[in-house]
């Protein structure tokens, strides 16, 4: 769920209501990041549950680990590069330019280790980031009344136990950490029934939080050349709780509304989805390997919001809903063993938008993805392999038409050919 509500309700007038001061600002780019820099990542996410090669398998299906001898780690490191340009049509009723590339880049990182306890059992430990992205729009842009900035990065530390029950099958368990910091900035207008000629004001909010989840699997082996993964990962509650700082407003009717504010914080909370995810990974050939998988991420929790305000004279409520809904992933990979020392992955993926087109929101705007991957992996040693890998997420035209409910004024436009391209790489050691 996510939900702004008051960490004490709101004592102002209605006419404060439609300021836009208290809107829901939505983490920016709407997706999860399936790549952390991992050795799988030239393959769109398929048959992530199922193939474990390196210790970053805990991070899709924690029962993978039990298919790593003795200790490896994995160390890695990418950027996000995006292109995601707003573009005003003739139905835009906003001044301003259009706000500039809102997504240009994000590094990461991650690390993995996996333990092996005993023929049976083992242990292991992550640290990744596969939540969250940021845009960052021109403070004078069209939709500066909605949004001008948005950040929010989850990084996640998850200890892992396996045990390999039967010589085929092997259930895992990892209790999962993240660590979220959030931010946001909007623009207030003090030109408010157009009382004066005034530059923008503006409210800004941030936070950090800690939750909790858990991340569950199965590893089935059919047979030699067949392995089956299933995957859960349970959504984590995060709460952001900020007294927001305003600054330049110099309107005079909201100098006096926002003098009556009695606020001591506002408080964020919004649920990391849920996710299921079934894969399969099986050995063609000697040097071939096909791989697919399917998900299913829990979106129509993480939409709802809700505003709760009291006016003076009356009670006001306002409730508002995005109207997020379920996701749906499908992918599928191949790789190609060379020779010894260097082995190919390709892969297709695509996930399902978790807003239909009139719902879509500029601090939040997402819509169905397509992934083309490919990578490479390449053996040194016995002891050290490196990977390097690219992914191009491809959004399309995304169109906005978001209305101010009370003034009534409509920002209209599209995202033209938006599009992440995701570069990474590391090592893996084996000892």
């Amino acid at each position: 769920m996510y939900r702004i509500s008051h960490a004490r309700r709101l004592h102002i007038s209605s006419l404060v209501l439609g300021l836009g001061l208290l809107n829901g600002n939505a983490w920016a780019g709407g997706i999860l990041i399936y790549e952390a820099g991992q050795e799988g990542n030239g393959l769109a996410n398929a048959g992530a549950a199922a193939l474990a090669t390196d210790p970053s398998v805990l991070m899709s299906n924690p029962a993978g680990i039990t298919e790593l001898a003795g200790t490896q780690i994995s160390a890695n490191a990418q950027v996000i590069l995006g292109d995601m340009r707003f573009s005003r049509d003739s139905n835009n009723q906003f001044d301003g330019n259009e706000g500039g590339n809102a997504l240009q880049y994000l590094p990461g990182a991650s690390f993995f280790i996996a333990h092996q306890l005993d023929e049976r059992s083992a242990i292991g430990f992550g640290m990744y980031g596969n939540f969250g992205l940021a845009l960052d729009y021109d403070d004078d842009w069209a939709g500066r009344y909605f949004n001008q900035e948005a950040a929010i990065i989850g990084v996640s530390f998850q200890p892992t136990l396996a045990h390999k029950f039967t010589d085929d099958l092997s259930i895992g368990i990892g209790p999962r950490i993240m660590y979220a910091y959030y931010r946001n900035e909007t623009a207030i207008n003090n030109n408010l029934l157009g009382l004066r000629d005034s530059p923008d004001g503006q409210l800004e909010y941030k936070d950090t939080d800690v939750g909790a989840g858990i991340n569950l699997g199965l590893l089935y082996r059919l047979n030699e050349r067949t392995q089956i993964g299933l995957a859960y990962t349970s959504k984590i509650d995060l709460e952001f709780k900020d007294s927001p700082s305003v600054r330049k407003v110099d309107n005079p009717i909201i100098n006096a509304a926002l003098r009556r504010l009695d606020v001591d914080s506002l408080e964020l909370d919004m649920s990391v989805p849920q996710t299921v995810l079934l894969s399969v990974a099986h050995d063609l050939t000697s040097q071939w390997k096909l791989l697919g998988s399917l998900g299913w991420q829990d979106w129509s929790e993480f939409g709802e919001i809700g505003v709760e305000v009291d006016a003076n004279a009356a009670n006001v409520s306002r409730t508002a809903d995005r109207q997020y809904k379920d996701t749906w992933h499908a992918s599928l990979g191949a790789q190609y063993q060379i020779d010894s020392r260097l082995r190919w992955s390709l892969g297709v993926g695509y996930d399902s938008s978790a807003v239909d087109d009139k719902d879509r929101t500029v601090d939040n705007p997402m819509g169905e993805a397509w992934r083309f991957a490919t990578g490479v992996n390449y053996k040194i040693d016995e002891g050290l392999g490196l990977h390097a890998a690219y992914t191009l997420v491809w959004l399309g035209d995304m169109d906005v038409e978001q209305t101010k409910s009370r003034s009534g004024e409509t920002l209209s436009g599209t995202y033209k050919n938006a599009a992440l391209h995701i570069i990474g790489g590391g090592a893996t050691w084996r000892f």
